[in-house]
């Protein structure tokens, strides 16, 4: 190939600058140079400008003519790319001039149309301010809810402060010496209630109404010596004629008629003042001076036993009748009945009686009749008895069976439904259970207590 053109190259120099000497184009140093022209056919004569070839492809112009072509190649994208964009915004343009067009024959439109536009616009917005009318008030609420925001914001950063200052106050204290210190507390609270000698009934207020249900006259009882959490009411409507024992396992079950088990005891009872005690029920049984202790867990009969010369059937009742002649009964010391005897011209006779076996274990007999008796109860082995069972009634005579002797009190207290047909005292809950016309009320007591020293036997 070098060779051939070394043939040409001089041949195309004569040919070319021998014909058309004045279209030679001076070479500059180190290029060769060749013209172009045209014949007189019209054929094109090209003139090629070229490097000599015995020079080295890495000269410094070579390098320059490198350099030069890629110029020219960016020259020539950054030119296609402005070609594309322009192109585009060639046509953005007509597309506006057309946008422009339509809203010039709008305009148009707008101002030929304009006096009824107006009357429908002006129409839209009375109606829109119409709309807006009944938001009136809401924002003059808004305004004072928002007053009232920013007062609750200004007392909850208040509070927030009280807190603080409380939480600092107790992260003052170690949580382990509070804890030992309410120990300590609850023991020595222990020791001192474990040093009260039995009280002495000072003051009765109430009452408190639970529930109104059953007839004028009945029973219901909690268990003095359940667990605290065990807190079952049981429930005897009516004194005579019956055998069914309702059980609740609440109070509130008590109060919202939620029964829990029916018993149907095996004998009737009479009268209304029946206790439960240790998980059974003690109760007279109809016509007969006989007490029965009946067994909730088992539903059988633990054991009977009569009172030996007692009245009963309304021989000796209190005053408001329904065969409450036997009133079995309890405090902190044990298990009483209450009745009365011809031994003992009518008047009340106490007996303390073993809880097991229903045997007599020591009687005291009073002075005071058993028919002017409005209800009685036992406190600390001390027999408290109303006078009557209607409204104005007061507890009015005590005897204590410690000391065997009695006195006369006035303690008042609010016979509010007029009638009472049951009264007891519950030793846990340091209240009486009271039947007053149709209504289970609990009356809430005060007792004096002595505490005991070390010289106390």
């Amino acid at each position: 190939m070098r060779f051939l053109l070394s043939v040409l190259y001089p041949l195309l120099s004569l040919t070319v600058f021998g014909l058309y000497p004045s279209m030679t184009i001076g070479p500059k140093e180190g290029w060769q140079v060749y013209s172009s022209a045209q014949d007189a056919d019209g054929r094109c004569i090209c003139t090629v400008v070229a490097p000599e070839q015995s020079l080295c492809s890495r000269d410094a112009k070579s390098r320059q003519l490198r350099q030069l072509l890629e110029k020219v190649q960016n020259m020539s994208q950054s030119i296609e790319v402005l070609n594309l964009r322009t192109q585009r915004d060639f046509q953005y343009v007509i597309k506006m001039e057309n946008q422009m067009k339509g809203l010039r024959t709008k305009f148009r439109q707008v101002e030929d149309d304009r006096k009824s536009i107006m009357a429908k616009n002006f129409q839209e917005l009375k109606d829109k301010m119409d709309e807006l009318k009944p938001l009136i008030p809401v924002l003059e609420q808004y305004k004072m809810d928002a007053a009232l925001i920013s007062q609750f914001k200004e007392e909850i950063r208040n509070l927030s402060v009280v807190l603080t200052g409380i939480q600092e106050e107790i992260g003052a204290y170690d949580y382990d010496e509070l804890y030992q210190r309410v120990l300590r507390l609850d023991t020595r609270l222990r020791s001192c209630m474990g040093k009260l000698t039995c009280g002495k009934l000072m003051k009765i207020t109430g009452p408190v109404t639970i529930k109104t249900s059953g007839t004028r006259f009945g029973a219901w009882m909690t268990d003095p010596l359940a667990a605290t959490r065990n807190n079952r009411v049981w429930y005897m409507d009516s004194y005579t004629n019956s055998k069914i024992v309702r059980e609740y396992k609440t109070i509130d079950d008590f109060v919202s008629g939620v029964v829990s088990q029916t018993y149907s005891l095996p004998f009737k009872w009479e009268g209304t003042n029946h206790i439960v005690y240790n998980g059974s029920l003690y109760y007279n049984k109809y016509q007969s001076n006989i007490i029965v202790k009946y067994n909730f867990e088992t539903g059988t009969v633990l054991a009977q036993r009569a009172l030996e010369f007692a009245g009963f059937h309304n021989m000796y009742p209190y005053t408001w009748g329904g065969y409450s002649d036997i009133d079995v009964m309890a405090d902190e010391l044990g298990m009483w009945v209450v009745y009365a005897t011809n031994q003992n011209a009518g008047n009340v006779v106490i007996s303390q009686i073993d809880p097991d076996t229903l045997q007599v274990l020591k009687t005291w007999n009073t002075e005071y009749s058993k028919r002017n008796a409005g209800e009685s109860f036992m406190i600390c082995g001390t027999l408290y008895i109303t006078n009557s069972h209607l409204s104005g009634a007061k507890v009015y005579y005590a005897y204590s069976t410690k000391t065997s002797s009695y006195e006369y009190i006035d303690i008042p207290f609010h016979n509010q439904y007029f009638h009472i047909s049951m009264l007891d005292y519950n030793a846990r809950e340091r209240a009486l259970y009271a039947w007053n016309n149709g209504h289970q009320v609990i009356f809430n007591v005060t007792l004096f207590h002595v505490i005991k020293t070390e010289d106390d036997s």
